[in-house]
């Protein structure tokens, strides 16, 4: 309440004369004289306005896939330069916390620190998809659901067809071409998307969203260690604690943020990837607004709308903005010179992790779309035609983020096959994304030929 009572103060506090000047972007702008120096300080501080604008351009669908993409080419440039040293030196670097046992590289707290906030964005999105989004009904739920389940098991079927039958395969890596990369294929669809009907990408959206906890299903069962239940059971404990306090209206940085390192420090000593913690405690979120007294205490924008859309709203720009391309700079870096780039095209692991992305991802998409359309007497949405779902399919072999994730805990961190299954993902994801948006485009031109829709402002 007392965000709701400055902001008021705020709106009707006139600019008072000798202080403030107003600014071009409608902010008040502090005269010189006032600030006590004769100088324009070209590069200071944001205004409270042009921070907000930059938050807001930080939230929004484009900038994220388009920051992921600047950092996987910092990447791949850093690695293969005259300073290749220097990435790789970086990258190993140790930092311990001896007190409580923490040893990691500096890519591996990119992966399994840094992360962990990408995911709890992840787990508050899920959450509201599931309880206020498309996935509270399974009429409107089950093609794109459907779609995702068929997506993921194709290019895990090809893979190890691929690997179970050449000499050397490494079963293991199944999951690496599972993955659909959010960011990055929405910012593709936004290119492109002028004149496509709004269901093909709501329907994107949706299968990013399930292809998502899919994943996290897969990472949290299949690459955990050794489980540690009285680890885990603490983190229930955290978990529990923070929706609690949460649904008390209580959310506070400094209450709820250290409640949230202990959980990841609890899943990390439990032996479940430690950024699991991250969609515990999103999905463990109110994704409905408070009531009564719960509500007076939570900020006015968690009291309004819900304490997941709040979460969402003020931790996504971090995510996007920071944490995603971090995590790219340290990942995507890998040497590509004629004998690595050899080794790649024979190993069965590159060829599986290509062959699932581009080709098992659009024909898993459509044949269990079109075998959810003829058992469950379900159909596509208005608009919306077969020739459009084969191209979203190709869009979605786009595998980022989770893919270069799960290439590392199948086979570690510089190990020569996570190296070759990174080159197939980086090739596969660029394959399907030009492949991809032509595809769409073309769609596009086709469904504006017809008159089908209007257009959509891209980006």
């Amino acid at each position: 309440m007392r965000e709701k009572t400055d902001r008021k103060r705020a709106e009707k506090k006139p600019t008072e004369a000798g202080d403030t000047a107003p600014g071009g972007d409608g902010e008040p702008r502090a005269d010189s004289a006032t600030r006590g120096d004769d100088s324009t300080a070209l590069f200071s501080g944001l205004t409270p306005g042009g921070e907000r604008n930059f938050l807001d351009t930080l939230r929004g669908e484009t900038i994220g896939g388009v920051l992921l993409i600047i950092g996987a080419v910092a990447a791949l440039v850093w690695a293969n330069s005259p300073w290749q040293d220097s990435y790789t030196a970086i990258r190993d670097t140790r930092l311990i916390i001896d007190p409580i046992n923490l040893d990691l590289s500096v890519g591996e707290w990119a992966a399994d620190g840094l992360l962990a906030v990408f995911f709890f964005v992840v787990g508050v999105e899920l959450k509201r998809e599931i309880v206020t989004g498309e996935l509270r009904r399974m009429s409107t739920a089950i093609v794109p659901v459907a779609a995702a389940v068929g997506g993921m098991a194709a290019p895990a079927l090809i893979f190890l067809g691929v690997n179970l039958t050449m000499a050397d395969g490494a079963p293991e890596g199944w999951a690496i071409p599972t993955a659909t990369d959010i960011a990055f294929a929405v910012t593709v669809l936004a290119l492109v998307a002028k004149w496509l009907p709004t269901a093909l990408r709501a329907f994107l959206l949706t299968l990013a969203v399930v292809d998502d906890l899919l994943a996290i299903i897969i990472i949290a069962v299949a690459y955990s260690e050794s489980l540690a239940l009285l680890w885990l059971l603490a983190v229930a404990a955290c978990v529990a604690l923070f929706s609690l306090l949460v649904r008390r209206g209580i959310t506070a940085w400094w209450v709820l943020l250290p409640l949230g390192l202990l959980a990841w420090y609890f899943m990390h000593a439990s032996g479940v990837h430690a950024t699991i913690a991250g969609v515990a405690l999103g999905l463990a979120t109110p994704a409905l607004p408070l009531k009564s007294k719960a509500a007076e205490r939570a900020p006015v924008r968690a009291a309004e709308e819900s304490p997941a859309a709040y979460f969402e709203h003020v931790w996504r720009p971090a995510s996007a903005g920071f944490v995603v391309p971090v995590f790219a700079l340290f990942t995507a870096g890998v040497t590509v010179d004629p004998t690595v780039l050899g080794e790649a095209v024979a190993d069965p692991v590159a060829i599986g992790v290509a062959l699932g992305l581009v080709l098992g991802k659009p024909v898993g998409i459509l044949l269990a779309t079109w075998l959810i359309t003829r058992t469950r007497h379900a159909n596509l949405a208005r608009g919306l035609g077969w020739m459009d779902i084969g191209a979203m399919g190709v869009l979605a072999g786009i595998g980022f983020t989770v893919s270069l994730l799960v290439a590392e805990l199948a086979f570690g961190v510089g190990h020569p096959r996570d190296e070759h299954a990174k080159i197939a993902v980086l090739s596969a994801s660029m394959f399907a994304a030009l492949v991809g948006s032509g595809l769409l485009w073309w769609r596009g031109k086709v469904h504006h030929r017809r008159g089908d829709v209007t257009p959509t402002p891209s980006g």
